[in-house]
């Protein structure tokens, strides 16, 4: 049993996480807007900072950090996309770096299969580079799904760019990238009139014939906090009946 810090567990994803380690006997702490242990807008550099602090008075060691919380590409504000999904979990996972180091904990970070689908590299660049204040302006010119696909690619990059230092100070990172799951948040976007028709296809091409339940990512991030994958350093675990396979056939 350990300390788990869960951000965004309050629905989908973020819930069945929160359920399932809870079941299995886990402490956690978890960061969200409200009905969370650690209530923080994780939108603001300061919102991020009173998460952080507030964690830290909860313990020093932290056995894992899992950064579930963000918002969808339906979000006509696509700066706070930007500023969310990719700000709202590195800094989070930066700040809490000296906790997770005590206690060897794990990283595990929720990434997305749209994630190779941005086509802006200034963004991507403005991401990588830690420029939130230039992520914004050109999000602000952007689609919603460009941006939200450009901030889980971004997630799952800075992962692999930090993985190998932290593995070497006894820290492992991974991300999960999953596809269609089933959520209140896909549900907003499926009733999306931009967004209804390309969804429903989405959901009739996967091929395993069904969407994801949110049950299906918690059941990885048991298998990644759990001995048997203490190998696991780095990787990006698709869980997305099969799409990424199909839409990128070649990419290994």
């Amino acid at each position: 049993m350990g300390t788990i810090v869960l951000t965004g567990g309050a629905t989908g994803i973020g819930r069945a996480i929160r359920d399932s380690l809870t079941n299995a006997g886990h402490k956690l702490i978890v960061v969200d807007l409200k009905d969370a242990d650690v209530a923080a807008d994780l939108s603001s550099p300061e919102g991020r900072q009173a998460a952080i602090t507030g964690v830290l008075s909860a313990t020093d060691g932290i056995d894992a950090l899992i950064t579930c919380a963000g918002v969808g590409s339906h979000i006509p504000d696509t700066a706070l996309v930007a500023s969310v999904n990719y700000y709202g979990s590195i800094e989070l996972v930066e700040g809490l770096r000296s906790a997770l180091e005590k206690n060897r904990g794990s990283v595990i970070m929720i990434s997305s299969n749209s994630a190779p689908q941005c086509q802006s590299p200034e963004l991507l660049q403005a991401f990588l580079d830690g420029d939130e204040a230039a992520a914004r302006e050109v999000a602000r010119g952007l689609r919603g799904h460009d941006v939200y696909s450009g901030s889980k690619q971004a997630v799952a990059r800075w992962m692999r760019r930090n993985a190998p230092a932290w593995a070497a100070r006894g820290v492992r990172m991974n991300a999960i990238a999953p596809g269609y799951i089933e959520t209140p948040m896909t549900a907003v976007v499926a009733e999306n009139p931009d967004y209804g028709e390309s969804i429903r296809a989405f959901k009739a091409s996967i091929p395993l014939g069904r969407p994801g339940e949110p049950q299906d990512i918690a059941h990885i991030v048991d298998f990644l906090l759990s001995p048997n994958a203490e190998f696991i350093c780095g990787s990006v675990i698709f869980a997305d009946g099969g799409h990424d396979a199909q839409f990128r056939p070649d990419v290994i």
